[in-house]
């Protein structure tokens, strides 16, 4: 079983989510941009032709843009469809292998595990209805959830420790160690800035350099942590982290347990993977 498989209100929130992430960062480039260019622009004097200064046009082109990609960001809420289809997409998949491998609060002793499953999605979708379009169906992958369901304990066992909790380790591995690089870079990338404006400011103070470009490099350090604080580099890395060390431990458990006791653990486990997306949603802005 795959991600393909699972509900198709799983596949609309998941491209609803990457639609708002990639609308929500292109839209803060074309704003943390805008105010370096319009801050460029304040920096310098060239005038033209009947004194036109072509530098404060240069400004006024930079807070323009700057003022667009503020506006859309308003007008639009991608960070909402972000949150939201994250939120949505990684709850009906949660609830999709539960039922596939007959986890708590499907175990197999359930008298209609696949109409529990349905209402538990829409009762999911319902809190979502007012941000995501969610209308898809996928019967062809439910029955492969439905078929997985019915094999026996040790094949769910398998099929739900190396395709559900394994493939989810190495993720939350790759992400931490790819977000502590990128937390690393940009550090370094704002001492830097933050050097050369110092450089900028005494070169200025010491008559060595007339043109005040302290100011520049300053909203462009400003742009730089406003953008660390969009991404959450560090944020990330630590809730990675945790996540995989957790979840290492719980499939180490999962390959010893016993059929008596899976639904149970399969909760845990996805209560582990639950408490990496709660921490998500809890540092960005409201879903609803």
């Amino acid at each position: 079983m795959d991600d393909e498989h699972l509900p198709g209100f799983y596949h609309d929130a998941e491209e609803a989510s990457r639609s708002g992430q990639r609308a929500t960062l292109l839209l803060s480039r074309v704003r943390l941009l805008g105010a370096v260019v319009a801050a460029v622009g304040g920096a310098f004097k060239w005038k033209v032709g009947g004194g036109v200064d072509v530098w404060a046009w240069v400004a006024l082109i930079g807070f323009l843009i700057a003022l667009f990609g503020e506006f859309l960001l308003w007008v639009m809420h991608p960070e909402l469809k972000w949150n939201a289809g994250r939120a949505m997409a990684e709850r009906v998949k949660s609830l999709g292998w539960r039922y596939a491998v007959a986890g708590d609060p499907f175990p197999l002793t359930s008298p209609d595990a696949r109409a529990d499953l349905e209402k538990a999605v829409i009762d999911a979708a319902a809190e979502h209805r007012g941000t995501l379009l969610l209308t898809s169906d996928n019967p062809a992958g439910e029955a492969v959830m439905t078929g997985l369901r019915g094999k026996p304990y040790a094949e769910r066992r398998t099929a739900y420790c190396e395709n559900r909790v394994r493939r989810q380790l190495d993720w939350y591995h790759d992400k931490a160690a790819a977000n502590e690089i990128r937390a690393n870079l940009a550090r370094v990338l704002l001492f830097a800035g933050e050097f050369i404006a110092i450089l900028f400011a005494i070169l200025r103070i010491t008559g060595a350099w007339d043109v005040d470009l302290s100011g520049v490099m300053a909203a462009a350090v400003a742009g730089g942590a406003a953008w660390i604080g969009l991404r959450q580099y560090e944020n990330l890395k630590v809730a990675y982290s945790t996540a995989a060390g957790e979840l290492a431990a719980m499939h180490k458990r999962l390959l010893r347990t016993d059929e008596g006791d899976w639904p149970t653990t399969v909760a845990e486990a996805e209560a582990v993977i639950s408490t990496e997306h709660a921490a998500w949603l809890a540092s960005r802005p409201s879903t609803t």
